[in-house]
């Protein structure tokens, strides 16, 4: 591994899941500003202010758009990529995120809620493409087949560059969680009342986005192209030629380039399977189910419930209002440990037993927090539990679902079936996470302390799922896991 392909590897974490791990978190601080702001605007404009019910709904909507706007973002991306490359389409990208964050910086001064919904929108768009793109733009950026590992099947693996580096797989597959949960900690140190956790600071604190895209923008042109990109797309051997020798550190590149020349006659060779055929075909039948439960799952086991309303979660626990703010920090920072964690480990560990026990824990420290609410009128130190159960959700999340969901859609398919699956498991996560962004808060106000056991149940199932249906993936190529589902 390289240092220029470390470089760009961490440049494009840097640049797009980190930005997305942020945008998941900037709402939760500033949550009593943006809706004391849009009541006031409200009242300015139609004389009186929104009741609790329309309020929270607006907020709601604030929230969950920009899973809605990373739909479309992740939809778009393949055609994007393919004809603009890894550059042109993350440059794109990031003056959309440039627009955004105009957008959601000046709303407070011209007095429109309607501009912070639209910012919020169109971060979900950048973050739909550059978010996959950090799994489907550099994926393929840095996939070249390795006949080491591939036994004759064909198989092509996202990661390694060189042969007989599949063993690299899993630690760079959890590269871009591990800048989610950075992300995640950046906007829970900002949202700090001493930096900008202050009321007259929330529109700039929603706009911060602009740097590390603009960083990016800037820097991501010292690089080449993809040389995947190059060759197979654009026909030009000298380019990837010479984006190969800077990448690899090496003017002996010959072998990686007849592999790409053979993978671009195996592609043009190759019929590309649709969403529709990817459905209907069943000898792909329990992979494409097992993508869309550990996709679906990863949403829907209550961590965006955690990254959007974590300020509330501890408000009604019982946290004094001063404290939540540094609170939230400290489950910030285990969340970066434990993703670490999960990185250095995946590879002696396997996958199987990182995402079913993080599952596991995820669901039983669900039921934790329930118990701990129906508890804390009479056990005032309950509040604490509360804490130590929150914690335990995002380190088991970290630990494994974060990122072994996309590892998994990759190793599950051969080139052929994979943008398909990669489509249904985005698109999947992308919906289950406007649907607790939205819901949650109405679940808590009707449901109570119980709404937590919705996320539990729905944990261990996909853990029991996993435990009896899904092979282990590690250092196993397309076939021999397409002969263990059979």
């Amino acid at each position: 591994l390289t240092f220029p392909l470390l470089s760009v590897t961490l440049l494009v974490s840097f640049g797009s899941s980190m930005l997305y791990g942020y945008n998941l978190a900037v709402v939760n601080s500033p949550a009593v500003h943006i809706k004391a702001f849009y009541n006031t605007t409200w009242a300015r404009r139609y004389g009186h202010g929104l009741a609790p019910g329309p309020l929270t709904l607006f907020y709601s909507l604030t929230v969950s758009i920009f899973a809605l706007g990373g739909l479309v973002g992740s939809l778009l991306v393949g055609l994007l990529v393919e004809r603009y490359g890894r550059n042109g389409t993350l440059s794109y990208s990031t003056l959309l995120i440039l627009l955004a964050g105009g957008f959601m910086g000046f709303s407070r001064e011209l007095g429109s809620p309607e501009m912070v919904i639209i910012g919020r929108s169109i971060t979900g768009l950048h973050s739909g493409r550059c978010c996959l793109g950090c799994r489907a733009v550099h994926g393929p950026f840095l996939m070249a087949r390795s006949p080491a590992h591939s036994q004759g099947t064909g198989e092509d693996f996202i990661f390694p560059m060189a042969t007989g580096s599949a063993n690299l797989r899993g630690f760079l597959g959890l590269v871009p969680s591990i800048f989610i949960c950075l992300g995640v900690f950046f906007a829970q140190v900002l949202g700090l009342p001493e930096l900008l956790g202050e009321d007259r600071f929330w529109p700039l604190f929603l706009s911060v986005v602009v740097v590390p895209a603009s960083l990016q923008l800037l820097l991501l042109h010292c690089f080449p192209e993809s040389p995947r990109y190059l060759l197979i797309e654009r026909n030009d051997v000298c380019g990837a030629t010479k984006a190969l020798r800077q990448f690899l550190g090496t003017p002996d590149v010959q072998d990686v380039i007849k592999e790409m020349k053979e993978e671009q006659r195996s592609l043009s060779s190759m019929e590309m399977v649709s969403v529709w055929q990817l459905l209907r075909d069943r000898s792909v039948r329990w992979q494409t189910l097992s993508v869309a439960v550990v996709n679906a799952g990863m949403q829907l086991s209550g961590i965006d419930a955690i990254w959007f309303y974590t300020t509330i979660i501890f408000e009604n626990a019982g946290i004094p209002v001063s404290q939540i703010p540094y609170t939230t920090v400290g489950t910030g920072a285990i969340e970066v440990v434990m993703g670490l964690i999960g990185c250095f480990t995946i590879e002696k560990l396997g996958r199987r037993p990182l995402i079913i026990t993080g599952f596991c824990t995820m669901g039983i420290c669900s039921a934790g927090i329930t118990v701990s609410l129906l508890l804390q009128t009479a056990l005032p130190w309950m509040r604490y539990v509360v804490v130590a159960c929150v914690v335990g959700i995002i380190a088991g999340f970290c630990m494994g679902p974060a990122g072994i969901p996309f590892l998994m859609t990759a190793e599950l398919f051969t080139q052929s079936h994979r943008p398909a699956a990669y489509i249904v498991g985005g698109s999947l996560n992308w919906l289950c996470n406007f649907t607790v962004g939205f819901i949650f808060p109405f679940l808590q106000m009707s449901a109570g302390a119980f709404c937590y056991l919705v996320f539990c149940s729905i944990c261990l199932l996909v853990a029991l799922y996993i435990y009896l249906v899904i092979p282990e993936t590690k250092n196993k190529t397309f076939m021999e896991i397409s002969h263990i589902f059979a």
